[in-house]
């Protein structure tokens, strides 16, 4: 080979080798490991919440109004859950958006609950912005979904948006918005006075953790329910178990089992039933298929459970109502491609865009509601309780508040080749540790 002609794909080959270094320098990087108290993030989350602003008051009784608004689209939207799956080909369930809205005569907290796989911070922003809007007297807005994985896509945008979770359809924000704020106009109109019960039971048989099987699992489904003097009641209620019994093969749209259970819940002395997503982040529901009937026999006996295997009931004697918004720092983002190696921050940040992540903490009365951005494994939930019954408070956490960061697990999970902390642990490592210090905190700021 003459010498002129072996320089030249020697500089080519130095060429397409420098091209890959650069652009594996430029895009990737390695996991960092250290401890998150030494490092930024963590001194400015504590430092909100040594100094957090609490809104405080306390009435003479308890108010409360709900309303349940229809909010189907006329035509069929994209599905969001497991992957890109296109539009709904039919609607095995319509679509509601729940509010139920609680005051003591002196302040207003609503809780919105929508049938959606998660509450993006883009749809998030858009509902606050209509409120404002409104001029609705509303002091603090706790969102929740119910997390199914068979929901209308529509109100996510940016690259990964499009590609994998509906995209951003303006005619379905305007439905999810206009819709909203209907349901909060209607809620603040029927308020009445109320009796306020926390309600406890347990259905082991139901949930199961879905990383390590033998690990602990979160087994019970807690309420609030609001009794008016009419006999009309309405319940907030949680529980642990992903809205994931329709497969991704499943066309339709659907609520999954969150949708029937408020059914049979409502079918059987409730006026109006509101599901949150509990600690779902690595508890699956334990059901005898995936098929449409599956998903009612489920329902219908986790409802079983609620009414049979009740372990607590007690009455709200207090009329104390306080919130606070608590702004979360996070390390930067680590999206893993391998066990020790993630990709850059910029380009997490230019995919996945905004994540708003926060927590809001409610108290009312002798409840807690914590409401996290990240999908809480509900490993957690035991020991947090504890510590909860301990001060006198029963402890209700949901998640899908208005901001999203992937799962929060424990942290000997974090090497794990599962999906769910491999590919949904955006922040770590030491999330779970830092979870844990922060919930913790945040249960002592109640009384």
């Amino acid at each position: 080979m003459p010498k002129s002609i072996a320089h030249r794909i020697f500089k080519v080959f130095a060429w397409i080798v420098g091209i890959i270094v650069f652009l594996a320098l430029a895009t990737l990087t390695r996991v960092d490991w250290m401890d998150y108290k030494e490092m930024d993030y963590y001194h400015e989350t504590m430092a909100h919440l040594d100094t957090l602003p609490m809104h405080s008051s306390e009435g003479a009784a308890w108010l409360a109004g709900w309303s349940s608004v229809n909010a189907t689209p006329n035509s069929p939207a994209k599905l969001v859950g497991y992957k890109p799956r296109g539009k709904y080909q039919f609607v095995q369930d319509s679509s509601f958006i729940k509010t139920l809205v609680l005051g003591n005569g002196i302040s207003n907290i609503a809780f919105l609950n929508y049938e959606l796989m998660i509450v993006h911070p883009y749809l998030h922003q858009k509902v606050n912005e209509a409120i404002e809007k409104e001029n609705l007297p509303l002091d603090y807005i706790y969102f929740t979904a119910t997390h199914t994985h068979s929901g209308m896509g529509g109100y996510i945008p940016g690259i990964v948006g499009k590609l994998a979770l509906g995209g951003k359809d303006e005619k379905i924000m305007n439905l999810l918005t206009s819709k909203t704020i209907e349901s909060l106009k209607h809620a603040l109109s029927s308020q009445d006075s109320v009796n306020i019960f926390f309600q406890k039971s347990r259905a082991d048989s139901l949930v199961a953790n879905r990383l390590v099987a033998e690990d602990p699992i979160d087994p019970f489904v807690r309420q609030m329910i609001f009794e008016k003097k009419n006999g009309q009641k309405a319940t907030i209620l949680t529980f642990s178990a992903h809205p994931t019994i329709l497969n991704s093969k499943f066309m339709g749209l659907s609520g999954d089992y969150p949708h029937y259970l408020t059914k049979f819940m409502e079918d059987s002395g409730y006026d109006f039933s509101l599901f949150a997503a509990g600690t779902v982040g690595s508890h699956r529901p334990v059901a005898n298929g995936n098929l449409a009937e599956n998903v009612l026999e489920y329902a219908k006996v986790l409802h079983e459970n609620i009414d049979g295997n009740i372990v607590l009931t007690e009455k709200n004697s207090q009329n104390n109502l306080k919130m606070a918004l608590i702004p979360l720092a996070l390390r930067k983002a680590h999206y893993r491609i391998r066990e020790k190696t993630r990709i850059r921050p910029w380009i997490f940040n230019l995919v996945f865009g905004d994540t708003n992540p926060h927590f809001d903490w409610v108290q009312i009365g002798n409840t807690l509601f914590i409401s996290s951005s990240g999908e809480i494994s509900g490993v957690f939930m035991s020991q947090w309780e504890s510590i909860a019954n301990e001060k006198g408070l029963n402890l209700i956490i949901t998640c899908f508040n208005g901001g999203y960061i992937g799962y929060i697990t424990p942290d000997q999970y974090y090497n794990y080749k599962l999906y769910e902390v491999r590919d949904m642990n955006w922040f770590g490592p030491y999330n779970g540790a830092y979870f844990d210090e922060i919930i913790n905190r945040l249960i002592q700021k109640a009384d």
